[in-house]
């Protein structure tokens, strides 16, 4: 561009600082949900045991399950066509996202309380609080969508920071009572303490009755990232469920602790959506023939990142892991390098995957990861069946480097097709 006849590269430079900031304020957001998440864990493993947490992580891969459902139909659409636009109509879109997770926590809370109370015992108990808590965690998870839609990551910083606050006299209050229950009660409390201060921020109140517009309108991507993400999901619930009935609960327990170990990282997974598909979508409008290379780079570090933290874990002394994890340790411990391997293997996926997201290439994006959870269940159940619990960690690692190969294959033909077919909506068939 030129101004006076003089060159200027201002909006190149501006562009580049703000993409920075929009990064940064993502890592600094994971950074929070990270440290309450290894945090909840961490006390709970601690404050419970290997069998009551092993209950409590059954609760938490449910928790999943139903967050896919509320990001499929609500925030992925939102962060697929809204990130980047005028601010009027991001606030709309916005309010009718959070009231689709607010609706989605309420009716999927409800049939969690009914299973749970029908169920019994001490882990019908915990499912039955999880349902009281999840529109809560839900509407606190849409916001930080809608924040990073809107550019605005330092907000859903904040949000999760405020979250993270509540959660400390919170856990403290659960481990005086000392119950599966409590704990699920102080972390889904706190998140709807984290939910409501998202309103005062955004100064948007969710619109529930908006959802059914919402849905319709958005059909055509909702469906299938409903399915994508509770094929993801389901996975885990799945491979944890059958786990627990293969080799026992208590296994459950010692995979959910090493993939405590890995913390920085699984969080950074689970969430990061909030940040690279806005980003591959603005890399997408601005510089499409850049896209493949910005997926690249962004799980080629995801990986490298993984191998290198859990090659420190390795050299984590036995006295501070139990400091750490109490019991679970010396049985998770053994768990360190499979569990990296997947890690490392699921970040370099979601490289691709954010592409296909951003290209709106959600044929393409779904046959991607159902083949990585039937590959997901398969390798964690027949690894549980042939060698216990470290054979079901040696079959998730296999399994998650297999997907991650699928998603980058995907990525590749969609990129080729594009110019051919630039309207992608509805992905490649």
């Amino acid at each position: 561009m030129t101004t006076g006849g003089k060159q200027t590269t201002a909006p190149a430079g501006s562009a580049k600082r703000a993409l920075a900031g929009r990064l940064s304020w993502g890592l600094a957001d994971q950074a929070a949900s990270s440290l309450s998440n290894f945090a909840v864990g961490v006390y709970v493993a601690r404050s419970l045991g290997v069998t009551a947490f092993g209950v409590f992580s059954l609760a938490w891969v449910t928790y999943g399950l139903v967050l896919n459902v509320s990001r499929g139909l609500g925030t992925d659409p939102l962060m697929v066509r809204f990130s980047g636009v005028p601010e009027a109509s991001w606030r709309g879109a916005a309010a009718r996202a959070s009231g689709t997770a607010l609706g989605v926590g309420a009716a999927l809370g409800a049939v969690s309380v009914v299973a749970g109370l029908g169920l019994g015992g001490r882990a019908g108990l915990a499912f039955a609080c999880l349902g009281v808590v999840l529109p809560g965690l839900l509407l606190q998870d849409a916001w930080r969508f809608a924040f990073f839609a809107a550019g605005t990551g330092r907000k859903a910083f904040v949000n999760d920071v405020v979250w993270g606050v509540a959660l400390v006299p919170a856990l403290v209050v659960a481990a005086r009572v000392g119950s599966v229950a409590a704990f699920v009660l102080a972390w889904g409390g706190s998140a709807a303490v984290a939910a409501a201060y998202g309103c005062f921020q955004s100064g948007i109140r969710p619109r529930a009755s908006g959802a059914r517009a919402w849905l319709r309108d958005h059909r055509d991507l909702g469906s299938r990232y409903l399915v994508e993400n509770v094929s993801n999901s389901g996975a885990a619930q799945l491979r944890a469920y059958g786990l627990g009935a293969i080799v026992g609960v208590g296994a459950v327990g010692v995979i959910r602790g090493a993939e405590l170990l890995l913390g920085p990282f699984m969080a950074v997974l689970m969430g990061l959506s909030l940040v690279t598909v806005a980003e591959a979508a603005r890399v997408l409008r601005r510089d499409p023939h850049r896209l493949g290379r910005f997926c690249l780079l962004l799980g080629g570090a995801q990986a490298a990142a993984a191998l290198l933290w859990g090659t420190a874990l390795l050299l984590v002394p036995d006295r501070l892991g139990e400091l750490v994890l109490g019991g679970v340790w010396s049985a998770a411990a053994e768990l360190i390098v499979p569990v990296t391997l997947g890690v490392a293997g699921a970040g370099l996926g979601t490289g691709a995957a954010a592409g296909l997201r951003a290209l709106g290439a959600a044929g393409r994006s779904l046959r991607s990861q159902l083949f990585a959870s039937v590959c997901y269940v398969g390798g964690g159940l027949g690894g549980a069946a042939a060698a216990g619990t470290v054979g079901s960690a040696w079959g998730v690692a296999a399994a998650t480097v297999c997907g991650s190969a699928v998603w980058w294959l995907h990525l590749r033909s969609a990129l080729r097709e594009r110019p051919r077919n630039p309207v992608s909506e509805e992905g490649t068939s």
